[in-house]
């Protein structure tokens, strides 16, 4: 059989006429680029948020750059990243001018480490990036708190938790800034490329808005250097459609993930915590201390996996002049070894899911890590 990471064809018989509908409608306007679409979407997803402000931009890089920038990340400045995440998170302070300053995540959460995070505050730092790595808000509230007694401006990176709520409020109007990525498999995709960042500051808003178009509110005067990163209206009008199943679909991947938890709870793989009640399940996150003879397993039977991320940032060629070495950030460097995910999404039926249980169970009674 052959199990899909994520499947299109599934989504297309859900939503079909309503996105087709979508996209004729922007075809038949004719306006691609800044039109209703865009507004509209924007105006919903920051009314879904709960902020007064929602800016589309070309994709989640660019959310987190644009929205350092605009605080005033530069040269001399540091910002306080994760040791474990997609490398896009450090680039963004790499491309605002500031140092990437790592610090390890917690091995039951794969988030930041608040200690971690607190002993890594200087008199440079300016800001700090939380990740919601895989769904998961981890400490976010924590670090929110903590930062704030120290002055630093959060920027979140929840390009992997659409939806998610903490304490009552939703993932997007609980940090300073917030950067989403649309990417086409994330909780809410579009069909290429996308992001936003949103905000209740109207002044933080509007700088992005600024950066992103060129630097230019009026054509052909730019009053700062600005760059070309605007979500498209054929996006903006398939993420409308879209938004109005997030709630839903989000529903479906914690039903899929209690499924997880519970057949595999004694198969040998550590399982993420199933008492995060937020967790939004972009993806569902083992360890396995034979992850690669795992993986092999699951792709010779036709069952996708991936591993999220094998290669830390600061041991990344690209940030080599950084000067870490393997165990600067042990926990880090663990999940790397260790971290397989495996099929999650709203379309994964229980046929499929079943066989992805079986198969981790055929390999699983190997020793697995504590």
């Amino acid at each position: 059989m052959q199990v899909r990471w994520y499947d299109f064809e599934a989504e297309e018989k859900e939503l079909g006429v309503e996105l087709s509908d979508a996209i004729s409608r922007v075809v038949r306007n004719a306006q691609f680029i800044q039109g209703p679409e865009i507004h509209d979407f924007e105006s919903e997803y920051a009314a879904y948020c709960g902020v007064r402000h929602c800016v589309g931009v070309g994709n989640g890089l660019d959310a987190l750059h644009l929205s350092l920038r605009a605080i005033g990340v530069g040269p001399g400045d540091e910002v306080i990243v994760p040791a474990h995440t997609f490398i896009a998170t450090w680039l963004a302070v790499t491309y605002s001018g500031a140092k990437p300053i790592p610090v390890d995540v917690r091995l039951d959460s794969f988030t930041m480490d608040p200690e971690s995070f607190r002993h890594a505050i200087t008199a440079k730092t300016k800001a700090v990036i939380p990740v919601d790595l895989y769904g998961s808000v981890g400490d976010l509230m924590q670090i929110v708190e903590d930062a704030h007694r120290r002055g630093l401006v959060v920027v979140e990176d929840a390009a992997q938790s659409h939806g998610a709520r903490v304490d009552g409020k939703v993932v997007g109007s609980i940090a300073d800034l917030t950067a989403f990525s649309f990417y086409p498999i994330k909780n809410l995709g579009a069909f290429g490329d996308g992001g936003a960042v949103t905000t209740d500051d109207p002044e933080l808003a509007a700088r992005i808005r600024l950066l992103g178009n060129y630097g230019s509110e009026e054509k052909y005067i730019h009053p700062i250097p600005g760059v070309n990163s605007r979500l498209d209206e054929i996006q903006a009008a398939v993420l409308r459609v879209k938004l109005r199943r997030l709630d839903v679909w989000n529903s479906r991947r914690r039903d899929r993930a209690a499924r997880y938890l519970q057949e595999l709870s004694h198969s040998g793989c550590w399982l993420p915590s199933d008492s995060d009640s937020s967790h939004v399940w972009h993806v569902f996150p083992i360890r396995h201390a034979h992850r690669n003879a795992l993986q092999e397993h699951l792709t010779s039977t036709g069952i996708p996996s991936i591993i999220h991320y094998p290669i830390p940032p600061h041991l990344q060629g690209a940030y080599a002049s950084l000067g870490f070495r393997p165990g600067a950030f042990p926990v880090s460097e663990r999940i790397a070894q260790e971290e397989l995910s495996l099929p999650i999404s709203p379309f994964l039926t229980p046929e499929d899911q079943e066989a992805v249980i079986r198969t981790v169970k055929e390999i699983s009674p190997m020793t697995g890590p504590t």
